[in-house]
């Protein structure tokens, strides 16, 4: 007897936010982005306002690597998870941004955090320093897939409650951006603060047992430092200028030893929330008739997917 409703399978926008075929996919993938969220935090506390409301509304001095787990969630979650995942996270993070301020004590006056103009400089400081740390570490982008993720990250923008048309969506219009913005950028006591910090970072309590390795860290928050442009390096002078070529050496050595991470391993990195929803995305993937036994990452060989409607 014929079914009325017949079962389909649910297309893959049902199921991620960003389809396995997305540049975004070979980025977010890829172990470089480690640098590149430190790199991104380290640029993000030049803009003077955007560092007093981290500096005021955060613990981020006592738990660095809190944060930087709490934008990796936020990260896979628009990009690996449901859209009802991004929908309440987006939800989330635009509640908390809503209810808190910045004060300044320079001019006396009180920002908000969900200013436009304070959110686009931190999406656009944390994007760039993604695309830029994994090109530069050996991914392999043309410029056109290049522009295109970009152009794929302006919709992770609206998560936080910025317009889809009012963000940088390729690279020229992201060095146009950075171009208009540096003239208001400067390097306060917080901003030095941070960058040291995140060169030699307090511990969390949790972790305070690993103090004896610590100084191993420092080349990590080094080679952070050193992948900032040529211009954040020169305004910060945190530390003496070593040869790009030096550098460039050293991100790919990063990225080959952490990219032959297996992946249940490196997820151990991540919070326990964010590997639940690493987890089911792989679930529904393979309900969905993706071959997920090599992981997520396996899905960026076009071999391991089934076919995907054009964009």
């Amino acid at each position: 007897m014929p079914c009325d409703h017949p079962f389909t399978m649910p297309g893959i926008e049902d199921l991620v936010v960003q389809p396995p075929r997305s540049v975004t996919w070979r980025v977010h993938l890829d172990r470089s982005m480690w640098v590149g969220g430190v790199r991104g935090l380290m640029l993000q506390a030049l803009h003077p306002l955007a560092m007093l409301g981290v500096w005021q509304n955060s613990d981020f001095q006592e738990d660095p690597f809190g944060r930087l787990r709490r934008t990796a969630d936020f990260v896979g979650r628009v990009t690996f998870g449901s859209p009802r995942e991004a929908d309440e996270i987006g939800r989330r993070v635009r509640g908390i941004h809503k209810a808190l301020r910045i004060r300044d004590p320079g001019t006396g006056r009180t920002h908000r955090v969900d200013d436009p103009e304070l959110l686009l400089w931190v999406h656009c400081a944390e994007v760039s320093s993604y695309l830029e740390v994994a090109r530069r570490g050996g991914l392999r982008l043309t410029e056109r897939e290049a522009d295109r993720y970009l152009h794929e990250q302006r919709k992770s923008a609206t998560y936080v409650g910025l317009h889809l048309d009012d963000v940088p969506g390729s690279c020229a219009e992201m060095d146009a951006y950075f171009k208009q913005v540096r003239a208001g950028l400067r390097v306060t006591e917080e901003a030095a603060a941070t960058v040291r910090f995140l060169m030699w970072p307090r511990l969390p309590r949790e972790l305070r047992l690993l103090s004896a390795g610590k100084p191993a860290y420092f080349p990590f928050g080094a080679l952070c430092y050193y992948t900032l442009p040529d211009w954040a390096r020169r305004m910060y002078r945190a530390l003496p200028e070593v040869p790009g070529a030096t550098v460039t050496a050293a991100l790919k050595a990063f990225r080959l030893g952490m990219n032959a991470l297996p992946e249940p391993v490196h997820d151990r990195a991540f919070s326990a929330a964010t590997r639940d929803m690493l987890r089911a995305s792989r679930e529904r993937l393979a309900a969905a008739g993706y071959d997920v036994s090599k992981g997520l990452r396996g899905l960026t060989d076009p071999r391991r997917r089934p076919p995907e409607p054009a964009a």
